[in-house]
Order: C-alpha cells, then sequence, then structure tokens
C-alpha cells in the first residue's frame, strides 16, 4: 500500500486521460514508441474534447507522456477545448514511470511562488499499466482498482486527501452520447 505524502501542497483537479486508440502494440519497443493513433483514436479525442468543452472545462496545463500515441492525444484533444500553451512532455507518465517520478510530477505542479495554487485545472495523458495506478494511488491510499480502457477520461480534486473520484468516463460511453445528440429529434414517417 502507497499514499502520497500529506505534505504535498496542491489544489488542483487532475484529469487522468489514457491515450486514444492505436492500433496493435508492436513487439519493438522503438516501432511500438513511435504508434500513431489510428482512425478510431483520432475520433475518441473528437468525443473527450466535445465532452469537456459540454463541461466548460479549460485546462491551465497539459502534461503528457513522451510516447507519440499520448503526445497526440494531449494535442488532439487540446486542440478540441483551445489549449493554446506549450504542452509539458514528461517520463512521469511514461508506461514505465515509477510512482516517485509521478509524485514528484504532482509536488513540482504544485509548487507556487505566491504560495497559491497557479494550476486549477490540469490534463495528465499517460497509459497502461501504471496510470489506473496513479489514479487509485490519489484516490484511495492505493487500494483502488481502476480499469481506463484507451480514451478513458476520469476527473479528481485533490483538494484533500484522498483525492475524491468525481467521474470516470470510458469512450463508449462518449461514443453514444454522442450517436444520440446527433440524430433527429422527429420522428421517421413513412410516405405511402
Amino acid at each position: 500500500m502507497y499514499c502520497l505524502p500529506l505534505s504535498l501542497n496542491y489544489l488542483m483537479n487532475l484529469y487522468f486521460l489514457r491515450h486514444a486508440s492505436a492500433g496493435t502494440r508492436r513487439s519493438n519497443p522503438v516501432v511500438d514508441a513511435r504508434r500513431p493513433l489510428d482512425k478510431e483514436g483520432k475520433q475518441q479525442c473528437m468525443f473527450i474534447g466535445n465532452f469537456l468543452n459540454s463541461l466548460n472545462v479549460q485546462f491551465d496545463l497539459i502534461a503528457s507522456s513522451p510516447l507519440k500515441r499520448a503526445r497526440q492525444t494531449a494535442s488532439f484533444v487540446g486542440t478540441e477545448v483551445g489549449y493554446e500553451a506549450e504542452i509539458l512532455v514528461t517520463e512521469a507518465l511514461s508506461p514505465d514511470a515509477t510512482i516517485q517520478q509521478f509524485e514528484d510530477l504532482l509536488s513540482h505542479l504544485g509548487e507556487s511562488e505566491e504560495g497559491q495554487p497557479e494550476l486549477e485545472n490540469v490534463l495528465l495523458v499517460g497509459h497502461n499499466p501504471n496510470f489506473p495506478a496513479f489514479l487509485g494511488i490519489v484516490c484511495s491510499s492505493g487500494k483502488a482498482n481502476l480499469r481506463m480502457r484507451k480514451g478513458a477520461i476520469a476527473r479528481v480534486d485533490v483538494t484533500r486527501r484522498p483525492g475524491t473520484l468525481h467521474w470516470l468516463v470510458d469512450p463508449r460511453i462518449l461514443r453514444g452520447v454522442y450517436r444520440k445528440a446527433t440524430r433527429r429529434s422527429r420522428r421517421k414517417t413513412s410516405r405511402k
């Protein structure tokens, strides 16, 4: 069991986004690191962006793993929500990142010069297997077993310990909502 130290003083909403669909994993790690999003992944980014826009979420910072599929997810979602600053690329969100690296990233994000929180909403884009573990650590002292499919997004309020998971949305839900919203509101009638 591992819990982030209570001494970390950061007051923000963390949005955990697992990278969108990028096709089949490659056996060569060098080739796999350069694997781009596929058509479905790009569509998932659009759904996520529309969902976040409907909630009026604006990010103060977007941080991403250095792998191409995560950077593309961060970029596409950032574009959809109107994020214009540079995306922070960090090894602390890579697939082999440790809990200590993640903790160091959060403490760095929580630092401010005047003692006031500088960042209110932060989007973190990463990978399995460690990303759901990081989410579980922030929410429940490492006891939670949360499943994050590709393209899933979660919002955690970390103003108190442990953080409060407000929602976790699967990409299949977003796809269903989008399809339902884009259908006609009028019934089909036959002309005979």
